[in-house]
């Protein structure tokens, strides 16, 4: 059963990922244009590749930079080239249920404390990753000394 909301009305997909999966957490995923071609693996365990809490904290935290980013352009802010990201999503167990939750770690050197807090909390606004985790499940967002 699909449930119904209430979501603007898309006018076009400004992009589409479209990757083929086989054997879940311990098998291998290959985006269609060949880009991507990774083996996965169980997390916690020896094997070799990811897993899929891996692949959505690195694409969470580079879509979170370039938020930052737009944000700092917007703001005539110069963007730190050395800013980084740390990320860290939990692959959680409650009662036999599972669930993540994240935080990112924001790392942006040189600018000062209220104008980098600026910058995190118009990206957590703006990419489309925290816009889809928001209200979901827990995230924090920290700004970090460099």
């Amino acid at each position: 059963m699909l449930k119904e909301m209430n979501l603007p009305q898309v006018e076009s997909a400004y992009y589409t990922a479209r990757t083929h999966t086989t054997g879940g957490r311990d098998g291998a995923s290959r985006s269609s244009d060949g880009r991507l071609d990774i083996k996965l693996s169980t997390p916690g365990t020896a094997d070799n590749g990811t897993n899929p809490e891996q692949l959505f904290a690195a694409g969470w935290s580079a879509c979170f930079m370039g938020a930052m980013r737009i944000a700092a352009g917007k703001r005539r802010i110069r963007f730190p080239a050395d800013a980084a990201i740390d990320t860290e999503v939990d692959l959680c167990n409650t009662d036999g249920s599972f669930f993540l939750q994240a935080r990112l770690n924001v790392s942006l050197p040189g600018l000062e404390h209220e104008v980098g807090q600026d910058l995190v909390e118009a990206a957590s606004q703006t990419c489309p990753y925290s816009k889809a985790t928001h209200g979901n499940i827990d995230v924090t967002y920290k700004l970090v000394e460099a």
